[in-house]
């Protein structure tokens, strides 16, 4: 089960604001970042988080469960209206989050290389995403696993 196992933070996204906010321009995105590195897309789930609503904080979570939106964020910035996103690989995942109200994305891509190292496929497709989203700021891990 060895494997590499990238993560990334990026703030200050100054890529086009649609990136972060609109469902199938990010998903066609993260498909053709997964192509162009060279890896197998299995199967894919992209969720787009509604903006909020005027509730009360009191029955903010209610109305959040109703309508599939978050409640305000504590510190007072507005609600989420954000993507998660996951392209099942077959050989692993990529993940992406998207918070707009922040400028920010956190990425997630781990391969396996039990069939051959998988790994500069995996920096590839770390690279092509963070260039899209164009971050001022990037924390970046990486952990080998296995």
């Amino acid at each position: 089960m060895h494997g590499l196992h990238l993560t990334g933070d990026l703030s200050g996204c100054r890529c086009e604001p649609a990136l972060l906010t609109d469902v199938a321009v990010l998903e066609a995105a993260c498909v053709d970042a997964v192509k162009a590195a060279g890896l197998v897309q299995v199967n894919r789930l992209f969720h787009v988080f509604a903006a909020g609503t005027d509730a009360s904080a009191a029955g903010a979570e209610a109305v959040a469960a109703d309508l599939n939106v978050l409640p305000a964020a504590p510190d007072g910035l507005a609600p989420s209206s954000g993507i998660t996103g996951v392209v099942l690989l077959a050989e692993s995942h990529l993940a992406v989050h998207t918070w707009p109200e922040l400028a920010s994305v956190t990425l997630d891509v781990y391969v396996c290389n039990y069939g051959g190292d998988n790994s500069a496929k995996a920096q590839r497709l770390f690279d092509g995403l963070i260039a899209l989203f164009s971050p001022a700021q990037v924390q970046r891990n990486k952990l080998t696993r296995g």
